[in-house]
């Protein structure tokens, strides 16, 4: 095999420029009001989870995972588990804005027989594996991060977790396998927006302390503003993918977060905006990327 064939040079060499933090910024902004505008049209979504996972996510496609749409089965590319797959219209408009979906194929979101699902499918372009039954995500992400390890391959694995979801009990057999396999090279988070269905996390089945139970089982764990760029970006900078430890992020966001009206309000779990509302939220973004 020559040099200029080999996979993971090839696919390193054609990786884009990583953005600025004020360009994750505003790439976030523009996802959002995308999101807003695909959930409004296809009426069905869990908007509020959607919208405090979204930094997060835009930071892990736009600039720390090497992934590419031009390369989508390359074997050297980084995963991406979307555990709480019920969030998966944020994962829908972060592939289209990174060139895995078009457009006209996110838009027919909750039409008949389109290949969009409420949860992720891998019929889907950029999704590699089907989620939604929630405590399964973490599991997976250790197969596949042990599989790199075992196939001498240098991708990293991430897998984005609900708070509520911290309830499903096979989380913490997948946490122990974790540090039992010394997987340096998977990275779990936790969307900490203390909010689920039923109401606060801490009245449903509380989960504090979260950094001590998972010190407790052997991860490296971090905790970072999940509403606040910067900080997402020095916090996941700051991973050493060589301790021999899973990496656990608890990542403090806000539920519903660049909505005033849905921000840390529990029925916008899977609320819909009504017109008025739809317009408020639109114009409070456009003003936000104005500004950038």
């Amino acid at each position: 095999m020559t040099k200029e064939s080999h996979p993971r040079l090839v696919y390193k060499k054609n990786k884009k420029k990583k953005m600025e933090t004020k360009e994750l910024i505003k790439q976030a902004e523009i996802n959002r009001r995308r999101l807003i505008e695909v959930v409004y049209n296809a009426k069905a979504g869990h908007i509020g989870g959607d919208l405090s996972c979204l930094n997060v996510m835009t930071a892990l496609y736009f600039d720390i995972m090497n992934v590419s749409p031009a390369d989508v089965k390359n074997p050297d590319r980084d995963r991406f588990v979307l555990s709480k797959g019920h969030c998966v219209e944020a994962l829908y408009v972060t592939l289209e804005a990174k060139g895995f979906l078009k457009k006209e194929i996110t838009d027919t979101l909750g039409k008949f027989g389109s290949i969009l699902s409420g949860h992720p499918t891998i019929e889907v372009p950029g999704i590699e594996v089907n989620t939604g039954a929630l405590g399964h995500g973490l599991s997976i992400g250790v197969g596949m991060a042990l599989a790199a390890k075992m196939d001498k391959r240098n991708y990293k694995t991430f897998v984005m977790m609900g708070d509520g979801e911290q309830g499903e009990g096979s989380i913490y057999e997948a946490a122990m396998a974790g540090h039992q396999y010394k997987l340096d090279n998977l990275v779990a988070i936790i969307d900490r927006n203390h909010l689920q269905i039923s109401g606060n996390t801490e009245d449903v089945m509380a989960i504090e302390d979260i950094a001590a139970r998972w010190t407790a089982f052997g991860w490296d764990v971090k905790r970072m503003d999940g509403d606040d760029m910067e900080d997402i970006m020095k916090t996941f900078a700051a991973i050493d993918y060589t301790n021999h430890k899973p990496h656990l992020l608890i990542s403090n966001t806000t539920k519903g977060k660049g909505v005033s009206y849905m921000e840390n309000v529990a029925k916008w779990h899977h609320g819909m905006p009504s017109e008025e509302q739809y317009r408020q939220a639109l114009s409070e973004i456009d003003e936000r990327i104005k500004n950038l």
